[in-house]
């Protein structure tokens, strides 16, 4: 499915969004940089990075930190080489999100944008984030969610269960563009999912809602190292 939208998908995003996802991903990278002020980023994953777009904004905040995405589509990993090309590079994985590649503890930051609804298993995806954080990492996740005002929340399923499955339609991927709505009712609440970071190990878990909540950016940590004896 996503080997078949891989070279529209980011415009496609831009259209359904109304060009919303022109200020989440930005908005929510000022937050962790913010949350990471006095610390050290060196290293940055991207998982599910898709064609890049968060990878390459990162590397633009985080200048001085080695920005690696991994993707389970090679189509995505394709367009996001070729793209980040332009932009200072990139390192660009083939893996799955619930097996991660890596060693324990490699990583300063690891991201995700629009990833958490495709996770056959959220816990088991949230415990390999955890494990690839070093003490004083930082985890943000940005998915869309529940609009928190009850008129935006109806506009929002109005528009999320018929306008964007109409757009795939016109556009030739009427099955993909399905999928998103229905992907988006099996996500856990906003409070379900900070439980379900702090049963995955997290720390200092948080939810930032962003466009009256149509998504959240959700920060966390993994816990400090234990004291020495």
């Amino acid at each position: 499915m996503f080997t078949h939208i891989a070279h529209g998908y980011e415009r496609f995003d831009h259209i359904a969004s109304l060009g919303q996802d022109f200020l989440w991903r930005p908005r929510a990278l000022w937050s962790l940089e913010r949350r990471r002020s006095g610390r050290e980023t060196r290293s940055i994953l991207d998982v599910g990075c898709g064609t890049g777009e968060l990878a390459r904004l990162a590397r633009c905040r985080f200048p001085d930190a080695r920005v690696t995405g991994l993707d389970l589509t090679r189509a995505m990993l394709e367009i996001a080489q070729v793209r980040s090309g332009r932009s200072g590079g990139g390192r660009w994985i083939e893996g799955s999100a619930l097996s991660l590649p890596f060693p324990s503890e490699r990583f300063d930051a690891v991201l995700s944008a629009f990833l958490l609804r495709n996770l056959p298993d959220l816990g088991a995806g949230f415990r390999e984030m955890r494990r690839m954080l070093r003490p004083g990492g930082s985890l943000l996740a940005l998915e869309i969610t529940e609009p928190t005002v009850p008129f935006v929340r109806a506009t929002f399923h109005a528009y999320f269960d018929h306008v964007v499955p109409a757009l795939g339609v016109a556009v030739g991927s009427a099955g993909p563009y399905r999928y998103l709505p229905e992907s988006l009712r099996h996500l856990p609440s906003r409070d379900a999912m900070l439980s379900l970071l702090e049963a995955s190990g997290f720390v200092h878990v948080v939810a930032e809602p962003l466009s009256q909540g149509i998504v959240t950016a959700y920060f966390a940590e993994p816990p400090a190292e234990p004291p020495s004896h």
